[in-house]
Order: C-alpha cells, then sequence, then structure tokens
C-alpha cells in the first residue's frame, strides 16, 4: 500500500459518518513536519499535545503520531517535484485526520500551492479560522481583547478553483471572443460592454451545494456555541457581483431558514417580530415602514412586497419565534465585505461566526489574526466530509530555520482546533489554558517578546516556550 513509509503497528483509524468523526480512544495521526521552520515547530507541538493528553486522561488515551511528507522534504525523500507523494495521499484517505506544518509553494513543477491541492483532493470545503485573543499577546489595536471570532471560508470554489488563461494566449483569446461577439451581447443587462483583447481571463464559480454545505457547518458549530455567541454573519459582495456572491448570501439564509427554521431567525425577522412585540395592534404597513425606512419613497409594487414579507414571517413562525423567543436562536445576518473589514475593528464584538467564500475568507481570516497577534497566533482547520487537516497558518520562514527561534502558537492552535473537533476538550482546554499563562506571564518567543512593552529579554526558544506552556496547564 505505501511505497517509503510504514504505518504503526498500534492505534486505530478515525473514521466519519454523516460528516462527524468517530474517535477511538488511540487514534493514528499522521503528521506532516512542515518546511522551513517546521523543523523546529513540530517537536515542540507534539511535546505539547502529547503532555496535554496525558495530563487529561492518563493512559485511557494517547495520540499515535505517523509521520508523512509533503513539500521540500518530500522531495528529499521521493525525488525531484514530488511535492505531495501518493503515500500521503493514501495515509490521510485511511486515517481520516491529520495535521501540518507550513507547506513551501512549488517553484516549478505541477501543483500551485500545496495547500490548494490537498484542499480539493480532499473535498476540505470549510476552511475553519478562530481569531481569539489571548492576555498579553502584542497587538496593535486598543481593545484586541473584544475580537473573538470564527471564520468559516468556503474551500474549493471561487477564483482559487483555478481556471483560468494567460493574455495572449489562444484559449484565452477564444473566450474573450465568445463572450464579446456572442454572450455579452446576447445578454441585455450587459448593455455594450466589452472585455480588453489583452486580458488575461478567468471564471469565478460559486455554487448552491458549495455554499450551503459551508453554511451548514457554520450553523451547527453556531449551536454549539455560549447563546450570547450564536450569531451566524454571511460576508458577500453581493451588491456588485449578484449572480454569484449575492447568490451566496440568498442560498446562505435559503439553508438556515430551512434546515434550522426552529433554531434561527434572520436579522429582517427579528426587527418584525420586535416591532410586533412592541406594539401588538401595529399594521402590517406600519410594521413594512419600520424595516425599511424609505418605505414610503418606494413604488406601489414594491411597498407590497414588504407588507408580504411582514406578513409572511408573521404568519409563520410567530408561534415558534415572536413573544422574545427568537433571541434565544442562532441570529442570521450579512454584511457587505468591505463592510465587515472596518467593523471587525470598530464593532468587534457584535460577531461571532463569519460565513463567507474562499477569496473574501482568506482576505479577512489575516485580517482578523493581525488583530489579535499575527499569524503566528492563528490556527487553521480544513474540514470535509470525510476528512479533515489542521494546519499552521503562516509561511516557512526557512531564514529561521533550525534555530529554535520561532513562535509554534499557530501550529499548537491547530492541534487545539484538532483536539476539539474529536471531542477530547479538556486536552485542548489545558493548552489554551497553558499558552495564555506563558504569554501573560511574559515567556515567550522573539516574535511576541520584542513587541512587548518594555521588550522582553531574552526571550525563550520555541523549545522552551513548549516547556513554558506544559508547566502551566
Amino acid at each position: 500500500m505505501y511505497e517509503k513509509i510504514i504505518p504503526p503497528t498500534t492505534g486505530s483509524a478515525i473514521t466519519f459518518k454523516d460528516g462527524e468523526p468517530i474517535v477511538p480512544d488511540n487514534p493514528i495521526i499522521p503528521f506532516i513536519r512542515g518546511d522551513g521552520t517546521g523543523i523546529d515547530l513540530w517537536p515542540a507541538a507534539e511535546k505539547v499535545f502529547d503532555a496535554a493528553v496525558q495530563a487529561a486522561y492518563g493512559e485511557a488515551r494517547k495520540i499515535t503520531w505517523f509521520k508523512v511528507y509533503a513539500g521540500d522534504e518530500a522531495c528529499e525523500q521521493y525525488g525531484t517535484y514530488e511535492y505531495l507523494p501518493e503515500d500521503t495521499l493514501t495515509a490521510i484517505r485511511e486515517y481520516g485526520v491529520a495535521i501540518k506544518g507550513p507547506l513551501t509553494t512549488p517553484i516549478g513543477g505541477g501543483i500551485r500551492s500545496l495547500n490548494v491541492a490537498l484542499r480539493q483532493i480532499f473535498d476540505l470545503y470549510a476552511c475553519v479560522r478562530p481569531c481569539k485573543y489571548y492576555a498579553g499577546t502584542p497587538s496593535p489595536h486598543k481593545t484586541p481583547e473584544k475580537l473573538d471570532v470564527i471564520i468559516y471560508r468556503e474551500n474549493t470554489e471561487d477564483i482559487y478553483l483555478g481556471i483560468e488563461w494567460k493574455q495572449g494566449s489562444e484559449m484565452g483569446d477564444r473566450l474573450i471572443k465568445l463572450l464579446n461577439e456572442e454572450l455579452i451581447p446576447g445578454t441585455p443587462e450587459h448593455g455594450k460592454k466589452q472585455i480588453p483583447l489583452d486580458s488575461g481571463i478567468g471564471i469565478k464559480p460559486i455554487s448552491k451545494k458549495g455554499s450551503q454545505r459551508l453554511v451548514r457547518r457554520a450553523m451547527q458549530h453556531a449551536l454549539r456555541l455560549p447563546k450570547s455567541k450564536q450569531m451566524v454573519t454571511l460576508v458577500h459582495k453581493g451588491n456588485i457581483m449578484k449572480y454569484t456572491e449575492g447568490a451566496f448570501r440568498d442560498w446562505g439564509y435559503e439553508l438556515a431558514t430551512t434546515e434550522f427554521r426552529a433554531d434561527c431567525v434572520t436579522e429582517r425577522e427579528s426587527w418584525i417580530l420586535s416591532n410586533q412585540e412592541r406594539t401588538p395592534d401595529l399594521s402590517l404597513e406600519d410594521n413594512a415602514r419600520q424595516i425599511d425606512p424609505g418605505f414610503d419613497g418606494l413604488t406601489a409594487e414594491k411597498q407590497a412586497a414588504i407588507c408580504e414579507e411582514v406578513k409572511s414571517v408573521l404568519d409563520t413562525i410567530w408561534e415558534t419565534h415572536g413573544n422574545g423567543q427568537w433571541q434565544g436562536k442562532v441570529m442570521v445576518n450579512d454584511r457587505i465585505a468591505d463592510s465587515i473589514f472596518q467593523q471587525i475593528q470598530t464593532r468587534p464584538d457584535e460577531y461571532s461566526i463569519l460565513a463567507t467564500m474562499n477569496l473574501n475568507g482568506d482576505y479577512l481570516s489575516d485580517a482578523a489574526a493581525a488583530i489579535v497577534g499575527g499569524l503566528g497566533m492563528g490556527p487553521g482547520a480544513n474540514i470535509g466530509d470525510s476528512s479533515a487537516i489542521f494546519e499552521a497558518t503562516h509561511g516557512t520562514a526557512p531564514k529561521h530555520a533550525g534555530l529554535d527561534r520561532v513562535n509554534p502558537g499557530s501550529v499548537l492552535l491547530s492541534g487545539v482546533m484538532m483536539l476539539e473537533f474529536m471531542g477530547w476538550q479538556e486536552a485542548a482546554d489545558l493548552i489554551k489554558k497553558g499558552l495564555g499563562a506563558a504569554i501573560e506571564n511574559r515567556e515567550v518567543t522573539y516574535d511576541l517578546a520584542r513587541m512587548m512593552e518594555p521588550p522582553v529579554e531574552p526571550p525563550l526558544k520555541c523549545s522552551e516556550f513548549a516547556d513554558a506552556i506544559i508547566r502551566r496547564f
């Protein structure tokens, strides 16, 4: 089955049923050490993971680690350009859950991005990025502790699907000609628009299936949070891209209000219900006027549509959601993408789970991570219905490799997400507690030490930071 690696002789595979993991007490978990600083990060992280599991469960539970290869280290083992060997793919398929350090983006060869390739091969459609502040972490923001969000980024579609043609290529020119001469003129709403002949061309597919399975996972996560944090915000640029990003928003609302009808309320529904609660004899028109301040300036047809919306909400969910019942349900709303970048800084405590498409989520997750201390403290997970890969979100930083000085926080917190995904919450909580206490006590690596006031001298080594975390379990 394997060409150059030998799986452990003890332990069992994690399997999946209906998209959820079934975890034995002795799981085998493949790990990819990572390129560059992965040589320092992984030993420190593995030491913390094992210590946390031992402290939480004694001998009742144990992870058996299975080393597999990707990136530059794979090329050393399997040959030039073998960045993602079949051995590694087989191991992840067989054992279900894996964790990885940072990987180099290949130069040459046939893979644009190893991270994107892994997501597409295993259909890991949900990229999950929590952004939470740990006391004492240096931050450029005045109140970073107010930000505590989880970003659910669709992982397989949008422009990241990678279907594009270079400017001047035969296929690109043929597509531009087809669009300019036949498809665009055949759609009246596009008017006389034309694509410049010297353009590169990319395709942006957003599907109903892809959108709704992402929102489904976001909703399921929201239901596991404390009541005060049960909110899902659909992030989009639907005011401009109506049939892709706007469709994501519409399909997200549709999924929430059908599959999760008993457990959720939309923002507009909450306005309608609360208006009626405050004034029981409120007319449909006056309720509509309150949820749409420009109501009186609309055409009769649009006014009628809003009144019908009010009537439909009151007729269908008043008994289950009215009289304040909606306040105990998951709130589903939406925000324009550029607006949410501002609001996570100016009103961060108003958001909990952000569900977004691929490109927006890529930008947004890094921006949110910067508020709480940077990518060195940013964990990530890529989750599908039959496998999951947890990963550091930063780069390989090769100039620091082998110096035992980098911050293992991203790999550690990705491991925390993995333990939580497995249902091993007690071990996950120990790591979070130890990490937070070490930072608050100014026991940190150089990247955090230099930004503290006053700077910490000398900073801890990567391996020493791991020891400090374990001491503070």
